[in-house]
């Protein structure tokens, strides 16, 4: 496979099995109706709470709010797509209002936000300092979402124990110098488990990507050349492999393609029954992407980070902590013209960031420390819209 191009059958085989698979795993990216748990349409006017709902100083959204837009666009990261699926789902039930959101990747997500064509961006990359000045509409606030974990997934079928990769293996294969499952630096790294005298084939993203960031910026961190050679971004130069579209192209091209490699955001290794790997962190130890693991990752993080939100939390310090976490982020201006959309969107954000966490864990994500959420409400709160706070109540 390495080094020859795919036949169109093969192209149209991978183009559909995504399709579908972004389907499943994202409902599409779009809310459209309500529905409720045994698949009925659930009017919103049904679902409707107290028609002035607010939220004050740390309460919940609890229904509609009069003037507020009822349609919101959004775009960017596949990353959190599975999640924020569900939010918009249980959100739109809620409050009525429908969010379309499209998993264009996180590059898409910066330029649709920069370029005033959505209503909130999305990205698991922050934004540069360049990108940030370039934004059409002014200053954009990163606001965080959730947390969560990229892992190295991959096909081998003769293997099902775990693999355990390290700071050497991990950049050896992605830069294409380890070639072989059962080369002897992943032998060693692994024993007892028989690798196969097959070759490595990889997988990597194709578009804009903030799982690229993130998994570029762990390589960085632990490899000079890499860090030299490649360097870290949501799209690089990649030495070998084959390009997948989102985290679900990626998803399928492994599933598809035995004895492959990829990337992706952890949610998609487990709803496509992919083997994932442990990783060597900072402590010497090898840890299992988790819940846990990752929350461990951001410990500590509240106190230190930058005022603006803006973090990378790869490879840190911590002995349970999984090295290859992230946090993923809105983008949203903070000062907005139209007043139905700013309110709508602040609400949804102060919704996200309390009830929303409730539905982290089930789809794997790692939710926001207590810390965060209180620096993550005073961004919404400073939101405005023509010189006054967005969000009803303050």
């Amino acid at each position: 496979m390495r080094g020859k191009e795919m036949s169109r059958g093969y192209r149209i085989a991978v183009t559909l099995l995504a399709l579908s698979f972004f389907a499943a795993a994202s409902g599409c990216g779009r809310v459209v109706a309500p529905t409720s748990q045994n698949g009925a349409a659930t009017p919103a006017a049904r679902v409707a709470g107290p028609a002035s709902s607010t939220a004050a100083s740390g309460g919940s959204i609890r229904g509609p709010f009069e003037g507020e837009a009822k349609k919101l666009n959004g775009a960017g990261a596949t990353f959190p797509q599975p999640l924020y699926a569900r939010w918009f789902e249980e959100y739109a039930r809620l409050t009525g209002v429908e969010i379309n959101y499209q998993g264009i990747g996180s590059g898409g997500g910066i330029t649709s936000i920069s370029e005033m064509s959505v209503d909130l961006g999305a990205s698991d990359a922050s934004m540069t300092d360049e990108q940030l000045t370039a934004a059409k509409g002014g200053e954009i606030y990163h606001v965080p979402m959730a947390l969560g974990a990229v892992v190295a997934t991959y096909n081998i079928p003769e293997v099902s124990t775990p693999l355990k990769f390290s700071p050497e293996t991990l950049p050896g294969i992605f830069l294409g110098e380890i070639r072989t499952w059962n080369d002897p630096k992943l032998t060693a790294e692994n024993p007892g488990v028989r690798l196969p005298d097959r070759d490595i084939v990889v997988v990597h993203r194709s578009d804009g990507s903030g799982t690229t960031n993130i998994f570029t910026d762990y390589l960085s961190s632990v490899s000079e050349k890499w860090q030299k050679e490649v360097g870290h971004s949501t799209s690089v130069s990649w030495p070998v492999g084959l390009g997948g579209q989102g985290n679900p192209g990626v998803a399928v091209q492994v599933k598809l393609v035995p004895y492959s490699i990829g990337y992706v955001e952890l949610i998609y290794a487990l709803q496509n029954k992919l083997g994932y790997g442990l990783v060597k962190n900072k402590s010497g130890n090898y840890i299992e992407p988790s819940l846990e693991s990752v929350t461990e990752a951001a410990a500590g993080i509240s106190s230190a980070i930058a005022p603006d939100l803006r973090a990378s939390i790869v490879n840190g310090p911590g002995d349970k902590a999984y090295p290859i976490s992230g946090f993923t982020w809105m983008l949203v201006y903070r000062n907005m013209n139209d007043k139905a959309k700013a309110v709508a969107v602040t609400r949804l954000l102060w919704w996200a960031i309390h009830d929303g966490q409730k539905l982290n864990a089930s789809l794997g994500y790692a939710p926001l420390p207590e810390g965060i959420v209180k620096k993550a409400e005073e961004k919404v709160k400073s939101i405005t819209v023509q010189g006054k706070p967005a969000l009803p109540g303050q």
